[in-house]
């Protein structure tokens, strides 16, 4: 066999040394080796990996858990109306994933793996790790003002880090547009006519920059007009490329209120069933807005941990309290909801709720243990279900009232 390499080589590249007929053999060998040891190291991952979810799966532990939230489901969750999907896992192993109900109550088509919902303000995770992702890139600093990227604007001393931890103290574009939108209640407001709008009618602010947290969507509209500003790519782009088509979220998108609607995107409700229509605030982004699937949110859920797509140091930063003038566990950090308890425990999480969307996405970071409900049909219930999920999971201290 070293024979036939050796005169593959002189074949291929006449004239060539004895040196480098070696260096032939000697390459072929190392990169067969260094195939050899990729292939290896991938086997052993795979086998870590399956042997790591049998462990889990087989868990009298695990078990019990199952059926407490099969129970759960079927006569707690169910009975308030719920019309979505339902996903906890365990370092990154699905325990329990359940569907329920339609995607549209028109056509009734079930609801399944593929059917993505409007995550609310669940979309703010994006949003800020797609900042952090640029920050670490030396693209941008979480000092820089606003007025770096947006010269006009007249709130002065807001930084990036005030828009992402809820401390800007600007007004929230929910309250004050009614009065100031002159264009046609049919047609969608954008990012940029609202910050042309911000500029010349200039709205009060709510309190001064940095002295308390105050949860507001104009802090993550700016967010986004940052990200398209610096990456050049439209928002829904830079999400497509930088996190979803590189992790593997395949239904994962930012919704588009002019274009078609996508296979399996579910539809609004009422709690009664009547379809939720699309407002002229559906076409402002990163504050709402991106649609996913339970599994791509598990997805996204697990990257975080990995150590491939963020830095420790930006994962600590994201995750560290902010907000500190009032007592109690609640808190909030970068793009994250934050539970921190004084025994050293921290949950990260975020809810939403935009039209009939009721989103939960809870990470209990301790032990690695996921959440997710995501439901298109006006239900508080969802919200409600947290804490006793919790429970069986081994993890109910606190309150859990809902928050946005």
């Amino acid at each position: 066999m070293k024979r036939l390499r050796a005169f593959f080589c002189i074949l291929t590249i006449s004239g060539i040394s004895i040196y480098a007929i070696s260096g032939c053999q000697s390459n072929s060998a190392r990169d067969r080796s260094s195939f050899h040891t990729k292939t290896e190291d991938t086997l052993y991952t795979i086998a870590e990996s399956e042997k790591k979810k049998a462990e889990i799966l087989n868990s009298p532990r695990t078990h019990q858990q199952q059926q407490e939230l099969s129970a759960f489901f079927t006569h707690r969750l169910l009975r308030t109306g719920f019309n979505g999907a339902i996903l906890v896992a365990k370092k990154g192993v699905v325990i329990f994933e359940q569907y329920h109900g339609v995607e549209d109550f028109r056509n009734k088509m079930l609801i399944g793996e593929n059917s993505s919902f409007q995550l609310a303000s669940v979309s703010k995770t994006f949003t800020a790790m797609g900042i952090l992702y640029l920050m670490e890139r030396g693209q941008l600093n979480l000092e820089d003002t606003i007025q770096t990227y947006f010269p006009d604007f007249p709130y002065m001393g807001i930084t990036i880090r005030m828009l992402l931890n809820h401390r800007s103290g600007l007004p929230n574009y929910l309250y004050f547009c009614d009065s100031l939108w002159k264009g046609d209640k049919g047609s969608f407001l954008t990012n940029d006519e609202l910050i042309r709008m911000m500029v010349q009618h200039k709205p009060p602010v709510q309190h001064q920059p940095d002295k308390h947290f105050q949860y507001c969507n104009t802090n993550y509209m700016l967010l986004a007009s940052i990200i398209e500003k610096i990456s050049n790519k439209k928002y829904a782009d830079f999400m497509r490329q930088t996190f979803f088509e590189p992790l593997g979220m395949t239904n994962s998108f930012v919704y588009d209120p002019a274009s078609t609607p996508r296979p399996h995107q579910t539809i609004s409700h009422k709690y009664n069933g009547q379809a939720e229509p699309d407002t002229y605030f559906d076409g402002v982004v990163g504050d709402k807005g991106i649609y996913s699937t339970a599994q791509d949110m598990l997805k996204w859920d697990q990257a975080l941990y990995s150590g491939n797509l963020f830095k420790e140091s930006t994962l600590e930063e994201a995750y560290k309290p902010y907000s500190n003038e009032k007592p109690g566990i609640r808190n909030y950090g970068l793009g994250w909801r934050l539970m921190v308890y004084p025994e050293g425990g921290k949950i990260v999480y975020h809810n939403g709720w935009w039209h009939g969307n009721n989103t939960v996405f809870y990470r209990f970071v301790q032990d690695t243990t996921t959440l997710i409900i995501l439901g298109n049909r006006y239900d508080r219930g969802i919200y409600q279900a947290i804490k006793p999920i919790r429970g069986i999971l081994g993890s109910a201290e606190g309150d859990d009232d809902y928050e946005e």
